[in-house]
C-alpha cells in the first residue's frame, strides 16, 4: 500500500507549508484573543487581527511577514469585506501571491483554494466539472459533481485566490462577472434545488496580475468594475529589504536543516547589486547604466541567498563566501536576453571594481564565474 500524503500534523516534512500551517500557533493565539470581537461574517479573525498577523505586533510576539504600509494592508483587508473582489497588481516578485496567501490564511484559515491562470485554464478548472462515470450512472448528482476552487469557496464561505488572472483568455476571466455581482453560480446541468449555488458569508476573490503582462489579455471594463485594484510596490528601503531577505533565507536554511545564515555584509552586497541592476543607477554616485531585462526582485534575492547557503554547506566547508553568492546570482540575472551578460560584465568592471570597502573586492574577484 502506498504511503499516505504528509498532513498538516507534520509540517516539517513539507517542502513549503501553507501559511495557515506554518503560522498555525500565531493564528490560534489571535483567534483566541479576539473571539468575541465583531468581524465580517464568515471571517476567522477580526480585521484588526488580520492586520497584526501580516504586519506583526511586538507586543503579542508576532513577527512581520510582509513589508508594506499599514494603510495599504488596511485597504486590502477592507476590500475583502465588501461585495467586490481584490485585485493585486505589481511588478513580478513583489510578493503579490504571498500577500494573498497571508490574507486567505488569516481570514479563511485556508489559503489553498487557488486557480492558476494560464492560456490553458478552462472554466471547469475554475467552477466545477463532473465525474463522468457517476454522471452516466446517477445523473448530475452531488456525488457526480467535482467542485473546483470557486465552487468550494462559495459553498464554504472562503477566499479564493486567482493567480495571474490576465494570463487567462478574456472569456475565462469573465466567468467571474455574475459571481462577483450576484454571488450566485448557476449549474444548468441540474434541475433540482442544486441548480443554483449561493455564496456563503466569507466568500470573496483575491486576484493577482503582473504589470509586465499588461496587454496580454486585458481585463474587460465590466470585470474591472467588480474589483478593487491595489498596487503592490517594491520595497523602497534597503534596510527593510535586508531584514526580510535575511529572515526568510535563514528560515529556509533552518527548514532544510542547514546550520548557516548568510552574513549581513554579503546580504547588503546582494541587495545593492540587485537594486542597481534593476534601476540602472548606482546607489553611491547615482551614475546611470543600462539595467538588466531580468526582474531582480526581493523574492529572487531570497532564492539567491538560500542557494548560496546550500552551496556553501555542501561544497564550501560550511562558510558562505562571495563566490557562492556570485554563482547563485548568475542563475537569476542571466535569463532573458544575451545582452544581460554584457551588462553584468560592465557592472562588475565599472561599478564593483572601484569599491574597496568591506567585502566588495571579494565580490569583484568572484567575476571569474561570469561566462
Amino acid at each position: 500500500m502506498a504511503k499516505s500524503s504528509i498532513s498538516a500534523s507534520a509540517p516539517d516534512r513539507l517542502q513549503r507549508p501553507a501559511a495557515e500551517i506554518l503560522h498555525a500557533e500565531e493564528l490560534a493565539r489571535l483567534a483566541a484573543s479576539d473571539k468575541d470581537a465583531p468581524r465580517p461574517g464568515g471571517w476567522r479573525l477580526t480585521p484588526r487581527s488580520v492586520l497584526r498577523f501580516i504586519l506583526g505586533d511586538p507586543s503579542q510576539d508576532l513577527p512581520p511577514k510582509f513589508v508594506g504600509t499599514q494603510s495599504f494592508i488596511e485597504r486590502c483587508i477592507v476590500a475583502l469585506a465588501t461585495n467586490r473582489g481584490l485585485m493585486l497588481v505589481g511588478e513580478p516578485g513583489t510578493a503579490k501571491s504571498y500577500l494573498s496567501e497571508l490574507l486567505a490564511a488569516a481570514i479563511s484559515g485556508d489559503s489553498t483554494l487557488i486557480i492558476q491562470g494560464s492560456a490553458g485554464t478552462t472554466e471547469d478548472a475554475i467552477k466545477y466539472s463532473w465525474n463522468y462515470a457517476l454522471l452516466l450512472a446517477e445523473g448530475p448528482t452531488d456525488r457526480a459533481l467535482v467542485p473546483a476552487p470557486l465552487y468550494r469557496g462559495m459553498r464554504d464561505g472562503q477566499l479564493v485566490r486567482f493567480e495571474e488572472i490576465t494570463r487567462c483568455p478574456l472569456e475565462i476571466q469573465d466567468t467571474l462577472l455574475s459571481i462577483l455581482s450576484d454571488r450566485v453560480m448557476a449549474i444548468p446541468e441540474r434541475e433540482d434545488a442544486g441548480r443554483t449555488l449561493y455564496a456563503q458569508l466569507g466568500f470573496n476573490v483575491i486576484a493577482t496580475a503582473n504589470t509586465r503582462d499588461r496587454g496580454v489579455n486585458e481585463m474587460s471594463a465590466a470585470l474591472k468594475r467588480r474589483l478593487n485594484f491595489e498596487t503592490v510596490q517594491p520595497i523602497a528601503s534597503l534596510e527593510d529589504e535586508m531584514t526580510l531577505v535575511q529572515r526568510e533565507s535563514a528560515r529556509l536554511l533552518q527548514h532544510a536543516g542547514i546550520p548557516l545564515t548568510v552574513p549581513a555584509d554579503l546580504t547588503e552586497i546582494l541587495l545593492t547589486t540587485f537594486h542597481e541592476l534593476r534601476t540602472g543607477k548606482t546607489g553611491d554616485e547615482g551614475k546611470a547604466m543600462e539595467p538588466l531585462s531580468t526582474v531582480l526582485s526581493t523574492a529572487e534575492a531570497v532564492s539567491v541567498a538560500y542557494a548560496a547557503g546550500l552551496h556553501a554547506y555542501f561544497y564550501g566547508g560550511a562558510r558562505i563566501t562571495a563566490d557562492h553568492l556570485m554563482q547563485s546570482l548568475l542563475g537569476s540575472a542571466i535569463k532573458d536576453s544575451p545582452e544581460d551578460l554584457k551588462r553584468l560584465q560592465h557592472y562588475f568592471h565599472h561599478v564593483v571594481k572601484p569599491r574597496k570597502r568591506g567585502r566588495w573586492p571579494e565580490f569583484y574577484d568572484a567575476k571569474k564565474y561570469l561566462p
